[in-house]
Protein backbone atom coordinates (compact mmCIF):
# COMPACT_ATOMS: atom_id res chain seq x y z
CA UNK A 1 0.00 0.00 0.00
CA UNK A 2 1.70 3.18 -1.19
CA UNK A 3 2.31 6.01 1.24
CA UNK A 4 0.03 9.00 0.72
CA UNK A 5 1.74 12.30 -0.04
CA UNK A 6 0.50 15.80 0.66
CA UNK A 7 -1.89 16.97 -2.13
CA UNK A 8 -1.24 20.67 -1.64
CA UNK A 9 0.06 21.33 -5.12
CA UNK A 10 1.92 19.72 -7.99
CA UNK A 11 5.13 21.46 -6.96
CA UNK A 12 4.74 20.18 -3.39
CA UNK A 13 4.21 16.63 -4.69
CA UNK A 14 7.29 16.89 -6.89
CA UNK A 15 9.32 18.22 -3.99
CA UNK A 16 8.15 15.36 -1.77
CA UNK A 17 8.99 12.76 -4.40
CA UNK A 18 12.43 14.26 -4.83
CA UNK A 19 13.08 14.25 -1.09
CA UNK A 20 11.86 10.67 -0.71
CA UNK A 21 13.69 9.35 -3.75
CA UNK A 22 16.09 7.43 -1.52
CA UNK A 23 13.22 5.43 -0.04
CA UNK A 24 10.81 2.81 -1.34
CA UNK A 25 7.24 3.07 -0.04
CA UNK A 26 6.61 -0.45 1.28
CA UNK A 27 3.46 0.01 3.35
CA UNK A 28 1.14 2.68 4.70
CA UNK A 29 -1.92 1.92 6.81
CA UNK A 30 -3.55 4.99 8.39
CA UNK A 31 -5.94 2.71 10.33
CA UNK A 32 -3.35 0.38 11.90
CA UNK A 33 -4.42 1.54 15.37
CA UNK A 34 -0.88 1.59 16.79
CA UNK A 35 -0.21 4.22 19.44
CA UNK A 36 3.32 4.09 20.81
CA UNK A 37 6.66 5.90 20.98
CA UNK A 38 10.19 5.05 19.89
CA UNK A 39 11.30 3.35 23.11
CA UNK A 40 8.50 0.78 22.72
CA UNK A 41 9.53 -0.28 19.19
CA UNK A 42 12.05 -3.07 18.58
CA UNK A 43 13.10 -5.22 15.62
CA UNK A 44 14.22 -8.75 16.46
CA UNK A 45 14.59 -12.26 15.05
CA UNK A 46 12.34 -13.78 17.69
CA UNK A 47 12.29 -17.33 16.22
CA UNK A 48 15.87 -17.56 14.95
CA UNK A 49 14.74 -18.11 11.35
CA UNK A 50 16.28 -14.92 9.91
CA UNK A 51 12.85 -13.27 9.65
CA UNK A 52 12.88 -10.14 11.76
CA UNK A 53 9.62 -9.12 13.46
CA UNK A 54 8.42 -5.76 14.73
CA UNK A 55 7.68 -5.65 18.47
CA UNK A 56 5.33 -2.89 19.59
CA UNK A 57 4.39 -1.90 23.12
CA UNK A 58 1.04 -0.37 22.21
CA UNK A 59 -0.41 2.20 24.60
CA UNK A 60 -3.87 1.70 23.18
CA UNK A 61 -6.32 4.42 22.17
CA UNK A 62 -6.36 7.21 24.79
CA UNK A 63 -3.92 5.20 26.93
CA UNK A 64 -6.44 2.43 27.63
CA UNK A 65 -6.09 -1.31 27.03
CA UNK A 66 -2.30 -1.48 26.48
CA UNK A 67 -1.12 -4.49 24.49
CA UNK A 68 2.01 -6.19 23.26
CA UNK A 69 1.88 -6.61 19.49
CA UNK A 70 4.23 -8.52 17.21
CA UNK A 71 4.03 -7.73 13.48
CA UNK A 72 5.35 -9.76 10.59
CA UNK A 73 5.39 -7.48 7.60
CA UNK A 74 2.19 -5.43 7.69
CA UNK A 75 0.14 -8.05 9.60
CA UNK A 76 -0.19 -8.63 13.35
CA UNK A 77 1.33 -12.00 14.24
CA UNK A 78 0.59 -12.04 17.98
CA UNK A 79 -1.14 -9.82 20.51
CA UNK A 80 -1.10 -9.98 24.32
CA UNK A 81 -2.73 -7.64 26.87
CA UNK A 82 -0.54 -5.77 29.35
CA UNK A 83 -1.41 -4.96 32.98
CA UNK A 84 0.04 -1.43 32.75
CA UNK A 85 1.25 1.05 30.17
CA UNK A 86 4.52 -0.05 28.55
CA UNK A 87 7.67 2.03 29.15
CA UNK A 88 10.16 0.36 26.79
CA UNK A 89 10.78 -2.76 24.70
CA UNK A 90 14.10 -4.39 23.83
CA UNK A 91 15.44 -7.60 22.30
CA UNK A 92 18.56 -9.15 23.87
CA UNK A 93 20.47 -12.41 24.22
CA UNK A 94 20.16 -13.94 27.67
CA UNK A 95 22.69 -16.77 27.75
CA UNK A 96 25.58 -18.32 25.88
CA UNK A 97 24.49 -21.01 23.41
CA UNK A 98 26.46 -23.07 20.92
CA UNK A 99 23.51 -23.62 18.61
CA UNK A 100 21.18 -21.10 17.02
CA UNK A 101 20.92 -18.12 19.31
CA UNK A 102 17.39 -16.83 19.70
CA UNK A 103 17.00 -13.42 21.37
CA UNK A 104 14.57 -12.86 24.19
CA UNK A 105 12.09 -10.01 24.33
CA UNK A 106 11.95 -7.68 27.34
CA UNK A 107 9.00 -5.36 27.90
CA UNK A 108 9.02 -2.88 30.78
CA UNK A 109 5.56 -2.13 32.13
CA UNK A 110 4.80 -0.59 35.51
CA UNK A 111 7.10 -2.05 38.20
CA UNK A 112 7.88 -5.20 36.18
CA UNK A 113 9.92 -6.40 33.23
CA UNK A 114 8.23 -9.21 31.29
CA UNK A 115 10.59 -11.58 29.48
CA UNK A 116 9.34 -13.57 26.47
CA UNK A 117 11.10 -16.36 24.57
CA UNK A 118 9.60 -17.55 21.31
CA UNK A 119 6.67 -15.20 22.07
CA UNK A 120 5.86 -17.15 25.24
CA UNK A 121 6.07 -15.78 28.78
CA UNK A 122 9.42 -16.83 30.30
CA UNK A 123 10.15 -14.70 33.36
CA UNK A 124 8.81 -11.73 35.27
CA UNK A 125 11.17 -9.41 37.11
CA UNK A 126 9.68 -7.06 39.69
CA UNK A 127 11.40 -4.07 41.19
CA UNK A 128 12.21 -4.48 44.90
CA UNK A 129 9.59 -2.81 47.15
CA UNK A 130 10.44 0.47 48.82
CA UNK A 131 10.40 1.19 52.53
CA UNK A 132 7.08 2.43 53.93
CA UNK A 133 6.47 5.45 56.07
CA UNK A 134 5.85 4.00 59.58
CA UNK A 135 3.30 6.72 60.37
CA UNK A 136 1.32 5.87 57.23
CA UNK A 137 1.39 2.17 58.05
CA UNK A 138 0.21 2.86 61.61
CA UNK A 139 -2.73 4.92 60.29
CA UNK A 140 -3.91 2.12 58.02
CA UNK A 141 -3.58 -0.36 60.89
CA UNK A 142 -5.85 1.88 62.97
CA UNK A 143 -8.31 2.06 60.05
CA UNK A 144 -8.23 -1.73 59.85
CA UNK A 145 -9.31 -1.93 63.50
CA UNK A 146 -11.94 0.84 63.02
CA UNK A 147 -10.18 3.13 65.49
CA UNK A 148 -10.08 6.07 63.08
CA UNK A 149 -12.70 7.55 60.78
CA UNK A 150 -12.03 8.27 57.05
CA UNK A 151 -12.03 12.06 57.45
CA UNK A 152 -9.39 11.98 60.19
CA UNK A 153 -7.40 9.48 58.13
CA UNK A 154 -7.41 11.88 55.17
CA UNK A 155 -6.28 14.84 57.30
CA UNK A 156 -3.39 12.91 58.85
CA UNK A 157 -2.29 11.46 55.51
CA UNK A 158 -2.24 14.95 53.99
CA UNK A 159 -0.12 16.13 56.89
CA UNK A 160 2.32 13.24 56.34
CA UNK A 161 2.52 13.97 52.60
CA UNK A 162 3.51 17.60 53.26
CA UNK A 163 6.11 16.96 55.98
CA UNK A 164 7.51 13.43 55.65
CA UNK A 165 10.59 12.65 53.56
CA UNK A 166 9.31 9.19 52.55
CA UNK A 167 6.54 9.53 49.92
CA UNK A 168 3.13 7.97 50.43
CA UNK A 169 2.07 4.71 48.84
CA UNK A 170 -0.19 4.52 45.81
CA UNK A 171 -3.06 3.37 47.99
CA UNK A 172 -2.84 6.48 50.17
CA UNK A 173 -2.47 8.80 47.18
CA UNK A 174 -5.57 7.30 45.54
CA UNK A 175 -7.47 7.71 48.82
CA UNK A 176 -6.56 11.41 49.04
CA UNK A 177 -8.05 12.08 45.59
CA UNK A 178 -11.46 10.61 46.46
CA UNK A 179 -14.60 12.53 47.29
CA UNK A 180 -15.88 12.46 50.86
CA UNK A 181 -18.74 10.12 49.92
CA UNK A 182 -16.36 7.57 48.39
CA UNK A 183 -13.83 7.42 51.23
CA UNK A 184 -15.61 5.00 53.54
CA UNK A 185 -16.18 2.41 50.80
CA UNK A 186 -12.52 2.70 49.74
CA UNK A 187 -11.31 2.19 53.32
CA UNK A 188 -13.55 -0.86 53.81
CA UNK A 189 -12.29 -2.34 50.54
CA UNK A 190 -8.56 -1.80 51.12
CA UNK A 191 -8.06 -1.87 54.88
CA UNK A 192 -7.53 -5.63 54.86
CA UNK A 193 -4.90 -5.47 52.10
CA UNK A 194 -1.19 -5.22 52.77
CA UNK A 195 0.01 -1.71 52.04
CA UNK A 196 2.98 -1.48 49.64
CA UNK A 197 5.09 1.28 48.17
CA UNK A 198 6.28 0.33 44.72
CA UNK A 199 8.21 2.35 42.17
CA UNK A 200 7.82 1.98 38.38
CA UNK A 201 10.17 1.73 35.41
CA UNK A 202 10.54 4.88 33.33
CA UNK A 203 13.06 3.73 30.70
CA UNK A 204 15.05 0.66 29.66
CA UNK A 205 18.01 -0.11 27.38
CA UNK A 206 20.46 -2.97 26.81
CA UNK A 207 24.19 -3.08 27.63
CA UNK A 208 26.68 -5.68 26.34
CA UNK A 209 27.98 -7.79 29.20
CA UNK A 210 31.53 -8.76 28.24
CA UNK A 211 31.82 -8.67 24.42
CA UNK A 212 31.11 -5.94 21.87
CA UNK A 213 29.86 -8.37 19.20
CA UNK A 214 26.41 -7.92 17.75
CA UNK A 215 25.31 -11.37 18.97
CA UNK A 216 26.86 -11.04 22.45
CA UNK A 217 25.00 -11.47 25.72
CA UNK A 218 23.44 -8.23 27.01
CA UNK A 219 22.27 -6.88 30.36
CA UNK A 220 19.11 -4.87 30.90
CA UNK A 221 19.56 -1.33 32.25
CA UNK A 222 16.48 0.10 33.96
CA UNK A 223 15.67 3.65 35.02
CA UNK A 224 13.11 3.94 37.82
CA UNK A 225 10.81 6.57 39.24
CA UNK A 226 12.83 6.30 42.45
CA UNK A 227 15.80 8.13 40.79
CA UNK A 228 17.80 4.93 40.41
CA UNK A 229 19.46 3.01 37.59
CA UNK A 230 19.58 -0.78 37.90
CA UNK A 231 21.68 -3.20 35.84
CA UNK A 232 20.20 -6.73 35.70
CA UNK A 233 22.02 -10.00 35.20
CA UNK A 234 20.86 -11.54 31.86
CA UNK A 235 20.56 -15.09 33.27
CA UNK A 236 19.52 -14.87 36.93
CA UNK A 237 17.85 -11.42 36.64
CA UNK A 238 19.47 -10.24 39.84
CA UNK A 239 20.64 -6.66 40.34
CA UNK A 240 24.32 -6.41 39.36
CA UNK A 241 24.73 -2.69 39.95
CA UNK A 242 22.70 0.18 41.35
CA UNK A 243 23.37 3.87 40.70
CA UNK A 244 21.63 6.93 42.10
CA UNK A 245 20.65 10.07 40.21
CA UNK A 246 19.51 13.53 41.38
CA UNK A 247 16.34 13.23 39.29
CA UNK A 248 14.12 10.68 37.53
CA UNK A 249 15.72 9.30 34.32
CA UNK A 250 13.58 9.41 31.16
CA UNK A 251 16.13 8.57 28.42
CA UNK A 252 19.20 6.32 28.59
CA UNK A 253 22.18 5.74 26.31
CA UNK A 254 25.07 3.35 27.01
CA UNK A 255 28.36 2.36 25.39
CA UNK A 256 30.95 -0.28 26.28
CA UNK A 257 30.64 -3.57 28.18
CA UNK A 258 29.52 -4.07 31.77
CA UNK A 259 32.41 -6.38 32.76
CA UNK A 260 35.07 -4.20 31.10
CA UNK A 261 34.19 -0.51 31.03
CA UNK A 262 31.01 1.34 30.15
CA UNK A 263 29.68 4.88 30.03
CA UNK A 264 26.04 5.68 30.70
CA UNK A 265 24.18 8.90 29.88
CA UNK A 266 20.83 9.58 31.55
CA UNK A 267 18.55 12.47 30.58
CA UNK A 268 16.39 13.38 33.57
CA UNK A 269 13.24 15.34 34.30
CA UNK A 270 15.14 18.21 35.90
CA UNK A 271 16.52 19.14 32.46
CA UNK A 272 20.01 17.74 33.05
CA UNK A 273 21.97 14.89 31.50
CA UNK A 274 24.19 12.90 33.86
CA UNK A 275 27.19 10.81 32.78
CA UNK A 276 28.12 7.75 34.84
CA UNK A 277 31.06 5.37 34.55
CA UNK A 278 31.61 1.82 35.73
CA UNK A 279 31.99 1.55 39.54
CA UNK A 280 30.54 5.04 40.01
CA UNK A 281 27.55 5.25 42.34
CA UNK A 282 26.82 8.87 41.43
CA UNK A 283 27.21 10.94 38.24
CA UNK A 284 30.71 11.93 37.08
CA UNK A 285 29.66 14.73 34.71
CA UNK A 286 26.52 16.84 34.34
CA UNK A 287 25.20 18.55 31.20
CA UNK A 288 22.78 21.34 32.05
CA UNK A 289 20.18 22.04 29.39
CA UNK A 290 18.21 25.24 29.03
CA UNK A 291 14.99 23.27 28.46
CA UNK A 292 13.53 19.80 28.91
CA UNK A 293 14.97 16.95 26.80
CA UNK A 294 12.62 15.15 24.38
CA UNK A 295 15.13 12.61 23.07
CA UNK A 296 18.66 11.29 23.55
CA UNK A 297 20.69 9.45 20.88
CA UNK A 298 24.37 8.47 20.90
CA UNK A 299 26.11 8.81 17.52
CA UNK A 300 29.66 7.44 17.78
CA UNK A 301 31.08 9.47 20.68
CA UNK A 302 28.61 12.36 20.48
CA UNK A 303 25.42 12.67 22.52
CA UNK A 304 22.65 14.26 20.45
CA UNK A 305 19.88 15.77 22.55
CA UNK A 306 16.55 17.10 21.35
CA UNK A 307 14.98 19.82 23.48
CA UNK A 308 11.59 21.47 23.85
CA UNK A 309 13.10 24.62 22.30
CA UNK A 310 12.82 22.90 18.87
CA UNK A 311 16.55 22.31 18.56
CA UNK A 312 19.14 19.53 18.42
CA UNK A 313 22.33 19.82 20.47
CA UNK A 314 25.55 17.84 20.19
CA UNK A 315 27.64 17.22 23.32
CA UNK A 316 30.76 15.28 24.19
CA UNK A 317 30.67 12.75 27.03
CA UNK A 318 32.31 15.37 29.26
CA UNK A 319 29.56 17.92 28.66
CA UNK A 320 31.16 20.19 26.08
CA UNK A 321 28.64 21.54 23.56
CA UNK A 322 29.76 20.99 19.97
CA UNK A 323 26.90 22.32 17.87
CA UNK A 324 23.22 23.31 17.80
CA UNK A 325 20.69 22.95 14.97
CA UNK A 326 17.33 24.72 15.04
CA UNK A 327 14.30 22.73 13.85
CA UNK A 328 11.36 24.24 11.91
CA UNK A 329 8.85 22.60 14.31
CA UNK A 330 8.62 20.85 17.66
CA UNK A 331 10.49 17.54 18.01
CA UNK A 332 8.16 14.65 18.83
CA UNK A 333 10.54 11.68 18.72
CA UNK A 334 14.16 10.73 17.97
CA UNK A 335 16.08 7.56 17.15
CA UNK A 336 19.30 6.29 15.58
CA UNK A 337 19.72 5.45 11.88
CA UNK A 338 22.63 3.04 11.40
CA UNK A 339 23.47 1.85 7.86
CA UNK A 340 26.20 -0.68 8.60
CA UNK A 341 26.97 -1.45 4.97
CA UNK A 342 28.22 2.13 4.53
CA UNK A 343 29.33 2.79 8.11
CA UNK A 344 26.77 5.58 8.50
CA UNK A 345 25.27 6.69 11.79
CA UNK A 346 22.78 9.54 11.84
CA UNK A 347 19.95 10.96 13.95
CA UNK A 348 16.31 10.78 12.91
CA UNK A 349 13.99 13.43 14.33
CA UNK A 350 10.22 13.32 13.86
CA UNK A 351 8.71 16.81 13.85
CA UNK A 352 5.23 18.10 14.56
CA UNK A 353 4.89 19.45 11.00
CA UNK A 354 4.91 15.92 9.52
CA UNK A 355 8.62 15.84 8.61
CA UNK A 356 11.27 13.32 9.55
CA UNK A 357 14.70 14.92 9.33
CA UNK A 358 17.93 12.93 9.21
CA UNK A 359 21.13 14.61 10.46
CA UNK A 360 24.75 13.56 10.62
CA UNK A 361 26.19 15.87 13.25
CA UNK A 362 24.59 19.19 12.23
CA UNK A 363 24.48 18.45 8.50
CA UNK A 364 21.03 17.69 7.05
CA UNK A 365 21.08 14.47 5.01
CA UNK A 366 17.44 13.86 4.12
CA UNK A 367 13.85 14.99 4.75
CA UNK A 368 10.92 12.56 4.69
CA UNK A 369 7.46 14.09 4.57
CA UNK A 370 4.56 12.05 5.97
CA UNK A 371 0.77 12.53 5.89
CA UNK A 372 0.64 12.80 9.69
CA UNK A 373 3.05 13.72 12.47
CA UNK A 374 5.33 10.82 13.35
CA UNK A 375 5.41 9.80 17.03
CA UNK A 376 7.80 6.82 16.88
CA UNK A 377 10.74 5.76 14.70
CA UNK A 378 12.71 2.54 14.34
CA UNK A 379 15.39 1.69 11.77
CA UNK A 380 16.95 -1.70 11.16
CA UNK A 381 16.40 -5.13 9.64
CA UNK A 382 12.71 -5.97 9.14
CA UNK A 383 11.72 -9.18 7.45
CA UNK A 384 14.73 -9.83 5.26
CA UNK A 385 15.47 -6.21 4.37
CA UNK A 386 18.46 -4.71 6.18
CA UNK A 387 17.60 -1.00 5.97
CA UNK A 388 13.93 -0.56 6.85
CA UNK A 389 12.36 2.47 8.48
CA UNK A 390 9.23 1.86 10.57
CA UNK A 391 7.15 4.86 11.65
CA UNK A 392 3.90 5.26 13.54
CA UNK A 393 1.83 8.43 13.38
CA UNK A 394 -0.17 10.46 15.84
CA UNK A 395 -3.43 9.10 14.45
CA UNK A 396 -2.36 5.46 14.90
CA UNK A 397 -1.08 4.86 11.35
CA UNK A 398 1.83 2.63 10.35
CA UNK A 399 4.37 3.63 7.68
CA UNK A 400 7.11 1.29 6.42
CA UNK A 401 9.84 2.51 4.07
CA UNK A 402 12.86 0.68 2.66
CA UNK A 403 16.12 2.45 1.92
CA UNK A 404 17.30 1.83 -1.62
CA UNK A 405 20.52 -0.13 -1.93
CA UNK A 406 21.90 2.54 -4.24
CA UNK A 407 20.95 5.43 -1.95
CA UNK A 408 23.81 7.62 -0.77
CA UNK A 409 23.20 10.36 1.75
CA UNK A 410 24.80 13.66 0.76
CA UNK A 411 25.02 16.60 3.10
CA UNK A 412 22.62 19.35 2.08
CA UNK A 413 24.17 22.66 1.05
CA UNK A 414 20.98 24.66 1.32
CA UNK A 415 21.02 24.97 5.09
CA UNK A 416 21.66 28.41 6.51
CA UNK A 417 24.78 28.54 8.62
CA UNK A 418 28.56 28.30 8.47
CA UNK A 419 30.19 26.13 5.78
CA UNK A 420 30.96 22.48 6.64
CA UNK A 421 34.70 23.19 6.46
CA UNK A 422 34.35 25.37 9.54
CA UNK A 423 33.39 22.33 11.62
CA UNK A 424 36.43 20.34 10.44
CA UNK A 425 38.96 19.94 13.23
CA UNK A 426 42.51 21.03 12.45
CA UNK A 427 45.37 18.65 13.11
CA UNK A 428 47.12 20.90 15.61
CA UNK A 429 50.60 19.76 16.74
CA UNK A 430 50.96 18.70 20.35
CA UNK A 431 53.35 21.52 21.28
CA UNK A 432 50.99 24.09 19.78
CA UNK A 433 48.05 22.65 21.71
CA UNK A 434 50.12 22.74 24.89
CA UNK A 435 51.07 26.37 24.22
CA UNK A 436 47.47 27.36 23.48
CA UNK A 437 46.20 25.59 26.60
CA UNK A 438 48.85 27.29 28.70
CA UNK A 439 47.95 30.68 27.18
CA UNK A 440 44.27 30.15 27.92
CA UNK A 441 45.09 29.10 31.47
CA UNK A 442 47.20 32.22 31.99
CA UNK A 443 44.45 34.40 30.55
CA UNK A 444 41.78 32.90 32.80
CA UNK A 445 43.86 32.65 35.99
CA UNK A 446 46.40 35.43 35.47
CA UNK A 447 45.67 37.21 38.76
CA UNK A 448 45.91 34.01 40.81
CA UNK A 449 49.14 32.98 39.08
CA UNK A 450 50.71 36.41 39.73
CA UNK A 451 49.75 36.26 43.41
CA UNK A 452 51.18 32.77 43.72
CA UNK A 453 54.42 33.88 42.04
CA UNK A 454 54.76 36.90 44.34
CA UNK A 455 54.10 34.73 47.39
CA UNK A 456 56.78 32.25 46.37
CA UNK A 457 59.22 35.09 45.61
CA UNK A 458 58.69 36.72 49.02
CA UNK A 459 59.11 33.33 50.73
CA UNK A 460 62.37 32.78 48.84
CA UNK A 461 63.67 36.19 49.89
CA UNK A 462 62.63 35.56 53.49
CA UNK A 463 64.37 32.19 53.63
CA UNK A 464 67.54 33.64 52.08
CA UNK A 465 67.55 36.49 54.63
CA UNK A 466 67.02 34.09 57.52
CA UNK A 467 69.86 31.86 56.31
CA UNK A 468 72.12 34.90 55.95
CA UNK A 469 71.30 36.11 59.46
CA UNK A 470 71.88 32.65 60.88
CA UNK A 471 75.27 32.45 59.17
CA UNK A 472 76.25 35.82 60.58
CA UNK A 473 75.07 34.90 64.09
CA UNK A 474 76.95 31.60 64.09
CA UNK A 475 79.97 33.07 62.25
CA UNK A 476 79.87 30.39 59.58
CA UNK A 477 80.48 32.67 56.60
CA UNK A 478 83.84 32.33 54.80
CA UNK A 479 83.40 35.83 53.31
CA UNK A 480 83.57 39.04 55.33
CA UNK A 481 80.21 40.76 55.75
CA UNK A 482 81.62 44.30 56.04
CA UNK A 483 82.56 46.46 53.10
CA UNK A 484 85.60 48.01 54.87
CA UNK A 485 87.13 44.58 55.58
CA UNK A 486 86.81 42.74 52.22
CA UNK A 487 88.33 39.35 53.08
CA UNK A 488 87.93 35.80 51.79
CA UNK A 489 89.09 32.64 53.60
CA UNK A 490 89.59 29.12 52.21
CA UNK A 491 91.08 26.16 54.15
CA UNK A 492 92.69 22.94 52.82
CA UNK A 493 93.72 19.85 54.86
CA UNK A 494 96.43 17.54 53.51
CA UNK A 495 97.89 14.29 54.78
CA UNK A 496 96.87 10.85 56.04
CA UNK A 497 97.69 11.35 59.71
CA UNK A 498 98.44 11.38 62.46
CA UNK A 499 100.03 14.70 61.40
CA UNK A 500 98.05 16.87 58.95
CA UNK A 501 99.09 19.95 57.05
CA UNK A 502 96.51 22.75 57.32
CA UNK A 503 96.78 25.53 54.71
CA UNK A 504 94.69 28.70 55.03
CA UNK A 505 94.28 30.77 51.88
CA UNK A 506 93.47 34.33 52.96
CA UNK A 507 92.76 36.98 50.30
CA UNK A 508 92.13 40.71 50.41
CA UNK A 509 89.34 41.23 47.86
CA UNK A 510 89.67 45.03 47.93
CA UNK A 511 90.89 46.74 44.79
CA UNK A 512 93.11 49.49 46.28
CA UNK A 513 93.25 49.26 50.10
CA UNK A 514 95.67 46.90 51.90
CA UNK A 515 94.68 45.22 55.16
CA UNK A 516 96.82 45.03 58.30
CA UNK A 517 96.43 44.16 61.96
CA UNK A 518 94.68 40.80 61.51
CA UNK A 519 94.94 37.78 63.79
CA UNK A 520 94.09 34.09 63.18
CA UNK A 521 92.80 31.93 66.02
CA UNK A 522 92.10 28.16 66.07
CA UNK A 523 89.37 26.69 68.28
CA UNK A 524 89.62 22.89 68.71
CA UNK A 525 89.28 19.99 71.13
CA UNK A 526 92.62 19.76 72.91
CA UNK A 527 91.98 16.11 73.79
CA UNK A 528 91.93 15.19 70.10
CA UNK A 529 94.28 17.63 68.38
CA UNK A 530 97.48 19.60 69.05
CA UNK A 531 98.71 22.63 67.08
CA UNK A 532 102.15 24.27 67.42
CA UNK A 533 100.48 27.70 67.32
CA UNK A 534 96.82 28.22 68.09
CA UNK A 535 97.13 31.98 67.61
CA UNK A 536 99.31 34.05 65.27
CA UNK A 537 99.41 37.38 63.43
CA UNK A 538 98.74 37.84 59.73
CA UNK A 539 101.12 39.92 57.63
CA UNK A 540 100.01 42.81 55.49
CA UNK A 541 97.55 41.70 52.80
CA UNK A 542 98.07 43.31 49.40
CA UNK A 543 94.82 43.79 47.42
CA UNK A 544 93.99 40.96 45.01
CA UNK A 545 96.65 38.48 46.18
CA UNK A 546 96.05 35.24 48.05
CA UNK A 547 98.32 34.42 51.02
CA UNK A 548 98.79 30.77 52.00
CA UNK A 549 99.29 30.42 55.78
CA UNK A 550 100.47 26.96 56.77
CA UNK A 551 100.47 25.08 60.07
CA UNK A 552 100.44 21.47 61.25
CA UNK A 553 97.77 19.60 63.19
CA UNK A 554 98.61 16.44 65.14
CA UNK A 555 95.85 13.91 65.94
CA UNK A 556 96.11 12.65 69.54
CA UNK A 557 93.26 10.08 69.57
CA UNK A 558 93.87 6.42 68.79
CA UNK A 559 90.16 5.56 68.62
CA UNK A 560 89.66 6.58 64.99
CA UNK A 561 87.43 9.59 65.68
CA UNK A 562 87.56 13.11 64.27
CA UNK A 563 86.20 16.54 65.10
CA UNK A 564 85.83 20.06 63.72
CA UNK A 565 88.44 22.82 63.98
CA UNK A 566 87.06 26.33 63.81
CA UNK A 567 89.21 29.09 62.24
CA UNK A 568 88.52 32.71 63.23
CA UNK A 569 89.95 35.84 61.57
CA UNK A 570 90.00 38.71 64.11
CA UNK A 571 90.91 42.39 64.16
CA UNK A 572 93.28 43.50 66.88
CA UNK A 573 91.30 44.94 69.78
CA UNK A 574 87.96 43.39 68.71
CA UNK A 575 86.25 40.28 70.05
CA UNK A 576 83.84 39.67 67.16
CA UNK A 577 85.39 37.71 64.27
CA UNK A 578 85.50 39.23 60.84
CA UNK A 579 84.98 35.82 59.18
CA UNK A 580 85.22 32.18 60.12
CA UNK A 581 85.37 28.69 58.70
CA UNK A 582 84.70 25.15 59.90
CA UNK A 583 87.27 22.50 58.99
CA UNK A 584 86.08 18.87 59.05
CA UNK A 585 89.20 16.95 59.95
CA UNK A 586 89.61 13.48 58.42
CA UNK A 587 90.13 10.31 60.45
CA UNK A 588 93.79 9.56 61.01
CA UNK A 589 94.65 6.43 59.03
CA UNK A 590 98.03 6.07 60.73
CA UNK A 591 96.41 5.68 64.13
CA UNK A 592 93.88 3.18 62.82
CA UNK A 593 96.69 1.06 61.37
CA UNK A 594 98.52 1.24 64.66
Amino acid sequence: MAAASSPDSNSGLAESNEANSKWLDAHYDPMANIHTFSACLALADLHGDGEYKLVVGDLGPAGKHPRLKVLKGPTVLAENPLPALPAAAAAFLMEEQHETRTPALALASGPCVYIYKNLRPYFKFSLPPLSLNPLEQDLWNQAKEDRIDPLTLKEMLEDIREKAEVPLSVQSLRFLHLELSEMEAFVNQHKSKTIKRQTVITTMITLKKNLADEDAVSCLVLGTENKEILVLDPEAFTILAKMNLPSVPVFLEVSGQFDVEFRLAAACRNGNIYILRRDSKCPKYCIELSSQPVGLVRVHKILVVGSTQDSLHGFTHKGKKLWTVQMPAAILTMNLLEQRSRGLQAVMAGLANGEVRIYRDKALLNIIRTPDAVTSLCFGRYGREDNTLVMTTRGGGLIIKILKRTAVFVESTGEVGPPPAQATKLNVPRKTRLYVDQTLREREAGTAMHRSFQTDLYLLRLRAARAYVQALESSLSPVSATAWEPLKLHAVVQGLGPTFKLTLHLQNTSTVRPVTGLLICFLYNEALYALPRAFFKVPLLVPGLGYPLETFVESLSNKGISDIIKVLVLREGQSAPLLSAYINMPVSEGLEAA
